[in-house]
């Protein structure tokens, strides 16, 4: 059985004079184009009719370039993230650093100038860290006798009094807080001159002034400075301020609360003051100069004395 084509694909011309007819149509419309560029406006409708079906036959690419675009971004965002977390925490704990050094320098520079402004010599020293005992208040600084710290030195900030040297070692020392149940220091109040004796309030962090008449002309706000009646602190350092105080007609001494000036309780470094100028001897009574002789006494006579009479 012999297969031939059906009649209508027999129509027409050869198919090798088709194609040579659409290529010189072709080549005639691309010279007419670049020479008198008659087909701008049918190029222009073409490309708005077609645009649809660009974009819905791009869509998958850039679907998918999109998808991958994002994983990569969130990746990216990862580590970015990491790694300007890493450089806050460099930061802030380079900026903590810088804190705390400068407010160590600010401290020294405050106890430099008290140094300067104290009449006697002052010794830097650093605290290394508190007392072993819990139940007393004192800390360990890095001067010792080698320094010329001996016991019951006087220890001072910048805004007042710490306490008292009571053990000296080679190379450190001991130093008992004002703020100790066994420490005392004789204080004046600033605004009339009044005295009193300071004690230690133990873990208040306070000081108390016992064995005030509840009638004593003190209030809330006064300033309390050595006295430097008991030979160890210089006069006129500060103290403490009076924070509170309970009068009580039942009993005949007012319980005074004062707040520490200096830093008892913080701060990183103090000045160990050194011994106090001697205080001149008391005067003695008038006695006899060494060497020479008592004269023996001459009685009146008793003519002298009738005529006395």
């Amino acid at each position: 059985m012999e297969h031939t084509p059906p009649p209508f694909f027999n129509r027409g011309p050869a198919p090798l004079v088709r194609l040579a007819f659409f290529a010189s149509l072709s080549l005639a419309l691309l010279v007419l184009d670049a020479r008198f560029r008659y087909t701008e406006g049918l190029r222009s409708v073409i490309a708005v009719a077609v645009y649809p079906l660009q974009t819905l036959a791009t869509a998958p690419a850039a679907l998918a370039e999109r998808f991958s675009g994002y994983f990569v971004s969130q990746s990216q965002l990862r580590e970015e993230n990491t790694e300007l977390r890493a450089k806050l925490l460099a930061s802030s704990q380079g900026a903590q650093r810088y804190a705390a050094a400068q407010a160590e320098t600010g401290q020294l520079r405050r106890l430099i100038g008290a140094a300067e402004r104290l009449p006697l010599n002052a010794t830097p020293a650093e605290i290394l860290y508190n007392g072993r005992d819990p139940y007393a208040r004192k800390v360990v600084i890095d001067k010792g006798s080698q320094n010329g710290v001996s016991a019951g030195s006087p220890v001072v900030d910048e805004n007042g009094v710490v306490g008292q040297v009571t053990r000296a070692h080679a190379l450190s020392s001991e130093v008992t807080l004002l703020t100790d149940k066994e420490q005392a220091i004789p204080v004046q109040v600033v605004r009339n001159g009044l005295r009193a004796i300071a004690f230690g309030a133990g873990s208040s962090g306070m000081l108390e002034l016992r064995f005030m008449a509840a009638n004593a002309e003190i209030q809330n706000g006064d300033k309390l400075v050595t006295s430097g009646i008991d030979g160890t602190y210089p006069p006129g350092l500060p103290v403490a301020t009076v924070a509170r105080i309970e009068r009580d007609a039942a009993y005949a001494f007012a319980r005074i609360v004062c707040q520490p000036a200096a830093g008892v309780e913080s701060g990183s470094y103090v000045l160990v003051l050194g011994a106090e100028a001697k205080r001149s001897a008391y005067p003695e009574e008038a006695g006899p100069e060494p060497g020479k002789r008592l004269g023996k006494i001459r009685k009146p006579r008793r003519k002298d004395a009738d005529a006395a009479r």
